[in-house]
């Protein structure tokens, strides 16, 4: 079983920066694909970004040149900085994580919260 524990969430002004973190725990598991999505009140969790094993990324277009996720395989963590932050961003920021071991899994973290005020 694979736990995930997300960190970096907080208030912060439009036009601010954040950066999360996720870090995926267990044993015998391997790490494919991460990402974050995020859920706003009232509206359905969306993919913010992903990125593959071999670094491979896409993002969603209302983040793009301004958020960069980014890996560190060997601590099986997964970041998302996050600049020039807009109040639309304000939503919990999820972590979600492919990992095989006997068979496909994907986990979720358990969200962590971004407010920004304009």
């Amino acid at each position: 079983q694979v736990q995930l524990v997300e960190s970096g969430g907080g208030l912060v002004q439009a036009g601010g920066s954040l950066r999360l973190s996720c870090a995926a725990s267990g044993s015998r598991f391997i790490i494919s694909a991460m990402g974050w999505f995020r859920q706003a009140p009232g509206k359905q969790r969306e993919l913010v970004a992903r990125i593959s094993r071999v670094g491979s990324t896409n993002y969603a277009d209302s983040v793009k040149g301004r958020f960069t996720i980014s890996r560190d395989n060997a601590k099986n963590t997964v970041y998302l900085q996050m600049n020039s932050l807009k109040p639309e961003d304000t939503a919990v920021y999820y972590c979600n994580v492919q990992t095989y071991s006997t068979t496909w899994v994907n986990s979720w973290g358990q969200g962590t919260q971004v407010t920004v005020s304009s």
